[in-house]
């Protein structure tokens, strides 16, 4: 386990895993890893230094104990009064969900990740689960509002009439239909969780990071502007992309037969 960053708490662990992948794990078991104030402070701080550190280019966000994801808030900080301690104001909920996070994160995910568990699960790129996680947004059961993402989010993860009856109903979605709708990514076994997950971050790892980040950003807003804008969008990002010491390097390796060193430059 690496040193833990300062500004992050015991609610939320660190540790860089092999080459250029860091591993964040919410940690209040007791809590369900239910979100307070001081986790989502955490979360948020770990945010804002992955995307800054040059040498951290996948992130998977997962929990410390088997069987939990995430809860959503924790409705007894909520009760007391600190509320808006969940929402920081650079990351929103959880200080995440609303974040700018140009490097792609992966969350690996067993067992139940609702309300605002889902909607952190639903802020990042990829989803890998065991068959016995379960997703769900049951705010209208309560009384409350998903406004953490979770309502605009999911119609553009799912079909959209799936996305309105779990929406309306608060009923969760069992992890095999989630990855039969394309939700989740890869569905595994529980122990499989984790390895799948630092799997795919290894291989994403492995590519040039300027490269995918810019791919990312292009295939995070595909669908929400016209085809010209989106070719506009498109020769922009190659330019960035053709201009940086990686795009030399990719085609040099693959003519000296080796594999190639990125500096992310």
């Amino acid at each position: 386990m690496n040193e833990r960053p300062a500004g992050v708490g015991q609610e939320v662990m660190y540790e860089i895993v092999g080459a250029h992948v860091a591993l964040i794990s919410l940690n209040r078991p007791d809590k369900k890893n239910a979100v307070n104030g001081a986790l989502a402070e955490a979360l948020g701080h770990l945010v804002r230094e992955t995307e800054a550190d040059p040498n951290i280019r996948v992130v998977v966000l997962t929990s410390s104990s088997a069987g939990i994801f995430c809860a959503g808030a924790d409705l007894g900080e909520i009760a007391r009064g600190n509320g808006q301690a969940l929402f920081p104001e650079d990351g929103g909920f959880a200080g995440i969900v609303e974040s700018h996070r140009d490097k792609p994160w992966i969350a690996a995910i067993d067992g139940p990740a609702l309300a605002g568990g889902f909607e952190i699960a639903l802020s990042c790129d990829m989803i890998v689960a065991s068959g016995t996680s379960s997703f769900g947004l049951p705010e209208v059961k309560r009384g409350l509002f998903a406004a953490a993402g979770g309502v605009q989010r999911l119609p553009r993860a799912i079909p959209r009439n799936v996305a309105l009856e779990i929406i309306a109903t608060g009923d969760p979605l069992d992890a095999p239909r989630a990855h039969a709708l394309g939700l989740v990514n890869h569905l595994v076994s529980p122990d499989e969780v984790l390895e799948a997950s630092l799997r795919i971050a290894t291989t994403i790892a492995a590519n040039a990071p300027i490269s995918v980040i810019e791919s990312l950003k292009l295939a995070r807003v595909a669908g929400e502007h016209s085809d010209m804008e989106m070719r506009r969008l498109a020769a922009l990002a190659s330019r960035i992309v053709m201009q940086t010491e990686d795009a030399r390097e990719g085609p040099r390796a693959f003519i000296e037969k080796r594999a190639p060193v990125w500096t992310g430059r």
